[in-house]
Parts: C-alpha cells; structure tokens; sequence
C-alpha cells in the first residue's frame, strides 16, 4: 500500500510546491514593483531639474530593487503559504488527503521546500548582492549630484547646480560649443559675481567639472563703497566641481560594508560609538533569513492544526498575520534599542528563531506528529 501512496505523495507536493512558487513570484514582484514606484518619486528631480535621462534614471533607481526583495521576501512567503493552504483547506482538499493518511509533515513538505528555497534566496541578497548594490547606488547617486550634474546644462534654462550657483545657457551646439553663458555666483557672500561669457565649453578639468570661457567679463559690486567693478577677459576657467561637492570623500554606511568588515570594524575609520550599529547590521543580514522559516512555520501552524470547520474560518488567519505583524514591528524596535544598548543584540537571534521552533513543535511534535487532520464529518453525526 506504501508503495502506491509514494508516486501520489510526489506527484501532491509537485502540485502543490509549483501553485506556491507561482504566487512566491508573481507577489514578491508585484510588491517589489510597487515599492520601488512609490521610492522612485524622489528621485524625479534629477530628471526634472537635472535634465537626468530615462535610462539613467531607470538605472540608478533599479538598484535598489535587491534591497526590497529582501525586506519583502519573508512577507510574501508568509502570504503564499497561508493563502494556498487556506484555500486547500476551504475547498477540503487538505479534508479528503489527512482522512487518505496524510500527516501534517506530509502536507507541509511543499510549503517548507519553498520556505527553504526563499532562506538561500534571501542569505544570498542579505550577504552579497544588497551591500553593493547599496553601495553602487550611493556611489552613483554621489556622482550624479556632485559631477555629472555639471555637465546637464540644458539650453534657454536656469539650472541650479546648487544652492548659491545658478548657470544659464541661452544655446548649445551639438560639439559641445555654449554660447550666451550667464553665471550667478553666490559661494562666497562677501564676493558675489555674476559672469558673462560669448562663449565656453565644458571640459573634465583634475578636480571636476570646468567650463572654459571666452569673451566675457566678470562683475562684482564691492561691499565696502558699493562701486560696480567689471573685469574683462578673453579666456578663463570656472570651476563646476566645488559647487555641489562638500568633501572629495564620501563616507560609506553600515548598509554598504560587507559582512567581514561589519564584524570586524577598523578602529581607525570607525568610532567606537558606531561599533554597536555595525555589529547591530551584521545581525541582521545574518538572523534575517531565518525569519522567512519562522513566517511560513506560522502560517502552515495556523492552517494544519486544529479541528476543521464546515463554514470555514477567519479567526485563525486573523491571528497569524496579527502575530507576524507584531514580529515585524518587534524586529525594528529591538534592531533600534540593540543599535543603543548592545546587551540586547542576543535578542534579533531569540525574536528571528524562536516564533519558528515554537510553531514547528507545535505543529510537527510528538503531539501532532502521528495525528490525522481534519477527519470528515459523516452525515447526521451531531
């Protein structure tokens, strides 16, 4: 008899197994392509006000794609688990296959297949592609505002490459070739200029951004006597680079270091009062998968243990997303009071592991493991 259950057993978890990973994909995306819509919008000033392209834009911003799949994955696993296995449960498939021998473990192997594949997913985001995609993104958004926005000089525009640095151009060849440059120049307040030039180019001069005048004068109103002085010249460089760069350096934060140099922070570079941010972050990455077995181990919990019901319920569902929204709000309290007081780091391992092993003996421990589920009701039983 074992021997026919076998090839009905694989053939239920491959159908199973394959209507969870359909779904795994198809909300991780769309959530994925949500939340990345709603964080783009604050980068559409670069193509408003910058003259930033399409493809450019698409491209800074879809970094930062890995970094919502791994947020988002424990979620949608939790979803598709509970969702597919309340729907076997509503139309008594999971009824009909415990009253055929079916024990919660073998009901649940789908689930925990696909649990299993959405941990490795999810370590490999946490410890290698969201560091540097993180830190490629910084990296590039840091070069768009501080360099390459010099060179975005629109033609019949006032850009603003910052705050106290206005540049108009009233045309621009296709070489390259400016013609009718204003300048407003406010870096230094005891010495406002404004700068008028026939013609300039931008060149990539060692420090950044360089536009090279011709044929222009350069007007300042002295402070003191409040006189005009206007300085004529037929060649001269203005630099770009110092408006919008405040430190050649820019400095790199937890979200980008990898996991070796979280765990081991070079004194020299790294206070030590950022010490327990770091160590707080590499826990994170680490624990951070572990609540994706915990998440699906609670949902299988909710839907496989208990008695069936003939009209269905909500009451258990209900209960498993309150308690896995409470995890998550628990987790980024605890990330925050650990980040202060590094005693409490012990507990981002207790709240990532525990809700798991607690709904998996529950579910899968000596108590259920030998139990049917969900036994059919004959009729005219009270």
């Amino acid at each position: 008899m074992r021997l026919y259950r076998r090839p009905l057993i694989r053939r239920l978890d491959r159908y199973v197994f394959r209507q969870l990973l359909a779904g795994l994909l198809v909300s991780t995306g769309g959530l994925a392509a949500l939340i990345w819509l709603t964080q783009s919008l604050r980068f559409l000033d670069l193509v408003i006000d910058r003259g930033l392209s399409l493809g450019v834009f698409l491209e800074l911003t879809g970094l930062l794609i890995p970094s919502f799949v791994a947020v988002i994955l424990p979620i949608t696993t939790f979803i598709v688990v509970l969702f597919l296995y309340q729907r076997l449960a509503a139309d008594r498939e999971l009824t009909v296959l415990g009253a055929a021998g079916c024990s919660p473990f073998t009901l649940a192997r789908p689930a925990l297949a696909l649990a299993g594949l959405s941990f490795i997913v999810c370590f490999w985001l946490n410890l290698m592609v969201v560091p540097a995609s993180v830190a490629a993104f910084r990296q590039y958004q840091f070069e768009i505002r501080n360099r390459i926005a010099a060179f975005l000089l629109q033609e019949g525009v006032f850009t603003p490459i910052s705050n106290n640095l206005t540049v108009y151009v009233r045309k621009r060849d296709l070489d390259g070739t400016l013609h009718g440059i204003l300048v407003d120049d406010e870096r230094d307040p005891n010495n406002q200029a404004t700068i008028l030039a026939e013609t300039g180019r931008l060149v990539d001069g060692p420090a950044g951004p360089e536009v090279m005048l011709f044929n222009g004068s350069r007007q300042v109103i002295d402070q003191k006597t409040g006189r005009l002085n206007v300085l004529t010249f037929a060649e001269n460089t203005f630099d770009l680079a110092t408006a919008t760069r405040s430190d050649e350096q820019r400095f790199r934060d937890a979200s980008e270091l990898p996991l070796s140099q979280l765990l081991h922070p070079n004194p020299a570079t790294v206070s030590p009062v950022d010490v327990p941010k770091f160590r707080v972050e590499a826990y994170r990455r680490l624990s951070g998968p572990f609540t994706v077995l915990s998440f699906a181990l609670i949902g299988l919990y909710t839907v496989l243990a208990g008695r069936f019901r003939r009209h269905g319920g909500f009451m258990r569902p209900t209960a498993a997303v309150s308690a896995v929204t409470l995890l998550l709000a628990a987790g980024l309290a605890i990330a925050d009071f650990a980040a202060r007081h590094p005693v409490l780091m012990p507990l981002i391992w207790v709240h990532a592991i525990l809700p798991g092993v607690v709904a998996g003996w529950l579910l899968l421990g000596p108590r259920l493991r030998g139990a049917r589920i969900a036994r059919p009701v004959a009729l005219g039983t009270p």
